[in-house]
């Protein structure tokens, strides 16, 4: 049952998030935001994620997964909340920072709680399952929000994301197993407080390049698709991912804990550039089923397997550090991917929007192959 509640607390906690990503561009453009200062505001939650991941990752290593996560949930019901009750474009970037702070805190504990209520030999399955929820709700929620804003306006849309984020603090109190790590806060411990986890540095790096876009596609599709003037049915988009991801999931969920690192690589990276070509030619609702297909391969199961090679390369005191790790590479695509997306948007033709992001293909395929033999060993010496 506690791993039942994780899950769902996971899912509402990632879906409260996500709900705003495809609406907080268009809130602070109607706020008077130009689209740099709202690209800006789009990754400031994520800015901020990157300098509190070490600290929180030391943190989950040190102290109660139920104390941690029910900060960080409270933490992200006053940030999305926050949106909602400003009248400035100013002071959405403050409810950003307090909502990336909990969503720093709710998203290494959620994977490391997660991890500490399974057996460490199926610790690729249960972040199949974890990846699972994290990328229903990364979909459902756009999908939602999408749909409801252009319905009941921005601020009252908003309020969906806190009722979600308030069940979340709900689920959290039924779990019985607190997860309590051993180690105990000492002034040893605070002296040897790690920024990183040095083994998982690698599939940070493949984190970020994978997720930039992912995130690109979160906060500029709906502005991508009226730019470009497309007859698509965009609000079905992630809807369409949603359930790709749901049947690749299931389907593949016992090879998780198998098959090598590699055969996942390729097959996510082969599916991204097809995704970055399709987007590009994008003039239907078959090539656009066809690009949410490709993405949902391209970075959902990249997502799940960078998790899981990130949590076996790791000691066991150390899992709530090699999961901040993975998350700073996923941070980072997170906050620079809007400010990109403003940047390309502004500077050149929307055609190019997405295949200049092919950028990452080289960079992706020198860090697997300097890093290759370690990453595929991680499932053997498990």
């Amino acid at each position: 049952m506690d791993v039942i509640l994780v899950m769902a607390a996971s899912f509402l906690f990632m879906f409260s998030v996500m709900f705003v990503t495809p609406l907080i561009n268009g809130y602070a453009l109607s706020l008077g935001a130009d689209s740099i200062l709202a690209g800006i505001i789009t990754g400031s939650m994520s800015i901020v994620s990157i300098f509190l991941r070490p600290i929180a990752g030391n943190l989950v290593d040190l102290y109660s997964k139920y104390c941690l996560s029910l900060i960080g949930g409270i933490l992200i019901l006053i940030g999305v909340s926050g949106y909602w009750l400003v009248n400035t474009s100013g002071l959405l970037i403050l409810f950003r920072l307090i909502n990336g702070t909990g969503f720093v805190l709710a998203t290494i504990c959620m994977t490391t709680w997660l991890a500490f209520l399974v057996p460490r030999r199926f610790v690729g399955e249960a972040m199949g399952f974890y990846g699972l929820m994290n990328a229903l709700a990364m979909a459902v929620a756009p999908l939602i929000a999408i749909n409801s804003y252009k319905v009941i306006g921005y601020r009252y849309s908003m309020m969906i994301a806190s009722l979600a984020a308030v069940i979340m603090l709900i689920m959290i109190k039924f779990v019985k197993n607190h997860a309590i790590p051993q180690n105990k806060l000492s002034l040893k411990n605070i002296k040897h407080i790690r920024i990183i986890q040095k083994d998982t540095i690698p599939v940070a790096l493949l984190m970020l390049f994978f997720s930039i876009p992912y995130f690109a596609t979160q906060a500029d599709l709906v502005e991508y698709v009226a730019m470009r003037k497309l007859s698509v049915s965009v609000g079905y988009f992630f809807l369409i991912y949603a359930l790709s991801l749901l049947i690749i999931r299931i389907w593949l969920k016992r090879f998780f804990d198998t098959i090598a690192f590699g055969f996942w690589f390729w097959l996510s990276l082969i599916a991204m550039i097809i995704f970055l070509i399709s987007m590009a030619f994008m003039k239907n609702n078959f090539i656009m089923l066809i690009a949410a297909v490709a993405l949902s391969i391209g970075y959902g199961v990249i997502y799940s397997i960078n998790q899981t090679t990130a949590l076996l390369l790791s000691p066991l005191d150390q899992q709530g550090l090699a999961s901040s790790t993975v998350y700073l590479g996923l941070d980072l695509g997170m906050a620079s991917a809007p400010i990109l997306g403003g940047i390309i948007a502004s500077t050149i033709p929307h055609f190019y929007f997405y295949p200049i992001m092919l950028i990452m293909v080289p960079f992706v395929l020198v860090i697997y192959f300097i890093y290759r033999k370690k990453l595929n060993g991680a499932i053997q010496n498990h």
